[in-house]
């Protein structure tokens, strides 16, 4: 029986391209790879932690859902336990924006047109994420707000299309996330954050204008 998700990892996984092989990068519990693997949808599940404790959960969980044969567990950091061309979708769930992009930044076959679909979870910094995708070529396909555990968190899905885009404050901030029926819980989150990062901002600059219309409700 494939094992319970929550809603952030449930969202993660309705995002995952289906009929093609899937990565879970730093799988922790092992419960999205063991819920892809049950659901009969790839071919094969690769879970991977840097640390063999988790991994060794993730065991458990994997043979506890009888799904241990259509799921691939591997030890190492990042990308590195992946090829180019074995997965449709990598998923990063859990760390913060920085270390998301710098798994990306070491495996440079994510960036090209064929490369694979990327659902990413950042557990912090959504906009500075948003930010960096942007900028290196990638594209929202989906960017989904969702609260669990009494946080709000994103859900993204990104496809590389080599168009570098440079987002406006509230482009970053919010994303696409205003497309889903959670987007105001979600804004109210996002603006607490405004006024801190307001007072790095020089008066009179455009940031700053910008920023100011968003604290405002402009």
């Amino acid at each position: 029986m494939a094992p319970a998700l929550d809603p952030r990892l449930a969202a993660a996984a309705a995002l995952v391209r289906p009929g093609l092989p899937v990565a879970d990068i730093g799988c922790d519990h092992g419960k999205l790879a063991a819920a892809l693997a049950c659901s009969g949808l790839y071919p094969k599940v690769i879970g991977s932690d840097l640390r063999p404790g988790p991994l060794a959960k993730a065991r458990q969980t994997v043979e506890t859902a009888h799904c241990q044969d259509r799921v691939e567990l591997r030890l190492g950091d990042g990308l590195s336990v992946l090829s180019a061309g074995e997965v449709g979708t990598v998923v990063i769930a859990g760390v913060s924006a920085q270390t998301a992009w710098q798994m990306l930044e070491a495996a440079p076959w994510v960036f090209a047109p064929e490369g694979p679909r990327l659902v990413l979870i950042p557990a912090t910094r959504h906009d500075e994420l948003r930010r960096w995708l942007a900028e290196h070529g990638f594209r929202l396909v989906c960017d989904r707000p969702v609260e669990a555990a009494g946080r709000w968190y994103a859900v993204m899905a990104a496809e590389y299309d080599g168009q570098r885009r440079t987002l406006t404050w509230a482009q970053a901030l919010y994303g696409r996330t205003g497309e889903w029926p959670e987007a105001p819980g979600y804004a109210a989150k996002q603006r607490e954050k405004l006024q801190k990062l307001r007072r790095g901002i020089p008066e009179g600059s455009p940031a700053a204008h910008e920023i100011d219309a968003l604290l405002q409700g402009g």
